[in-house]
């Protein structure tokens, strides 16, 4: 009986965060696919910018686009059609994770130009670089902060789970 009812709790968690997590990974993979797809679509121009060697990674800024904006499309892709929901969140965790790196690397060495995640786009967009380095950075927020947030969640609604069906319900160390 204590296994139906842990079970039927299992259940019930699962229920109500699957819109939020549902909700999270769509718009995630949504902004990652375009983000990708201006990446790509910018890298195959001829911007003098692409030749320019990135001061972290070390290649041209237009090879760099191009590998990650195709990262990006896959992360979308995996978003948009996976089952395994922690995968893709997971995914998100881990490229955003990376951005965040790459900014840091970059303030750490007193770039200041801003970050061209848009490529050509902001120019197609009639939008200046520094309003999509902005806006790119409340976008990376999201992404990091949401996929940890879930990922954190699900450790916590498994955890719980796992107490539950074993009895071994932990005592406070009051």
């Amino acid at each position: 009986m204590n296994q139906l009812n842990s079970e039927t709790l299992a259940c019930r968690r699962e229920w109500k965060s699957k819109p939020l997590a549902e909700w999270f990974t769509l718009t995630a993979g949504a902004s990652l696919a375009l983000t990708g797809m201006a990446k790509v679509w910018s890298s195959l121009g001829n911007s003098k910018f692409l030749a320019v060697v990135d001061p972290i990674v070390g290649v041209g800024f237009g090879r760099l686009m191009l590998t990650i904006g195709m990262a990006e499309i896959v992360i979308a892709l995996v978003c948009f059609s996976s089952k395994r929901q922690t995968l893709a969140v997971g995914l998100v965790a881990w490229l955003s994770t990376n951005f965040v790196v790459y900014r840091l690397g970059l303030w750490w060495i007193g770039w200041k130009k801003p970050c061209n995640c848009l490529g050509n786009l902001t120019d197609a967009l009639h939008i200046s670089p520094e309003l999509a380095d902005n806006i790119m950075k409340l976008v990376l927020a999201y992404l990091l902060i949401g996929s940890y947030a879930l990922l954190f969640w699900k450790w916590q609604q498994a955890r719980s789970t796992r107490l539950d069906v074993e009895g071994d319900n932990p005592v406070s160390p009051v």
